[in-house]
């Protein structure tokens, strides 16, 4: 039986180590960070956010292919901004390599000006390093960095969900840009990797844009969405529950969707458990919000990928996948 943690990655101890940031940071949710700037004389606070691409880069790698990688980068901080409901201002990317090769150096860069225009935020500038002896080959990392801003009347932070409510999801691209470590490790031992290799690069879809509309349906109506969560890392439980005020619980039931096929591939590839797949894994959905049990048709009827994944029950602050 194969385990993300068999693969190198330690998920629990990765949420330990997060919620100690979290204790010691003014992040909401842990998702992004919040800098309260009403004492320069704004009623507003900056948002920030950063992350990687990860193990995914093996992929493109592997395949020599780099024009959707950068997708990856800015979905993976800008989808993390929006979270508390910033508006992304603009990014700015760390590339660092062995040594430029400038046509694949120009399609990483445009496909995070692809990302970045789907995001509606400017590439403000970042750092190209050349560091021979550091890399291998041809291999690089990148980073990136996503700023945005929030009125803090209009921050969503999860406080106000409550008994009653709905919670919805908005499906994802495929695995996006998480557990690539478990799945290459799978893939590897059964030889299938070239196989998939180009389905799994498909790019992490971003849903902000998406999210802007919606917003502005429900506030036509006098209603907000209640709280947001990316589903990254640790799956559906170990994200929502970031957003749960601590006298409710989120009931997801997972017959309500249809898994991706490809995950099933590697689920299958790798005798890996059910439980064990729902931690490591979106398992099909991208972005999960809460709203008032009233305006979930509103979401459903105007957004074709939407999900009703379940409810909001009293409770403990916890995540219940039935």
């Amino acid at each position: 039986m194969l385990t993300y943690k068999k693969s190198g990655v330690d998920v629990g101890l990765s949420d330990k180590f997060t919620g100690f940031l979290e204790k010691k940071s003014k992040a909401i949710g842990g998702f992004a960070g919040l800098f309260n700037i009403k004492h320069y004389g704004a009623d507003c606070s900056i948002v920030a956010s950063t992350d990687g691409v990860g193990t995914k880069l093996k992929l493109a790698f592997l395949l020599d292919k780099h024009d959707t990688i950068g997708v990856d980068l800015v979905a993976m901080c800008v989808n993390d901004l929006i979270t508390c409901g910033a508006k992304p201002l603009f990014f700015l990317d760390y590339y660092a390599t062995a040594g430029l090769k400038l046509e694949k150096s120009k399609k990483i860069i445009d496909g995070i000006m692809d990302g970045c225009a789907q995001s509606g935020m400017a590439l403000l500038g970042g750092e190209t390093a050349e560091m021979p002896g550091f890399y291998r080959g041809e291999e690089y990392d990148l980073a990136g960095f996503a700023v945005g801003l929030v009125k803090n009347s209009e921050i969503i932070d999860g406080g106000k969900i409550r008994p009653g409510d709905a919670v919805l999801g908005f499906k994802s691209s495929g695995f996006h840009s998480n557990g690539y470590s478990l799945i290459r490790k799978v893939l590897e031992e059964k030889r299938l990797l070239k196989k998939h290799a180009r389905e799994l690069l498909t790019p992490t879809r971003i849903y902000v844009k998406q999210m802007e509309k919606l917003r502005a349906d429900l506030r036509k109506r006098k209603t907000d969405i209640l709280g947001m969560a990316h589903i990254t890392g640790s799956g559906i439980e170990g994200n929502l529950v970031r957003v749960l005020p601590k006298n409710a619980d989120a009931f997801v039931y997972k017959n309500r969707w249809e898994v991706p096929w490809i995950m099933r591939a590697v689920q299958k590839a790798g005798g890996i458990p059910e439980k064990e797949m729902f931690n490591a894994f979106n398992m099909g959905i991208g972005m999960i919000i809460a709203v008032r049990k009233e305006f979930a048709d509103l979401v459903l009827r105007t957004n074709g990928d939407a999900v009703l994944l379940g409810e909001i029950k009293k409770g403990k602050g916890r995540v219940i996948l039935a």
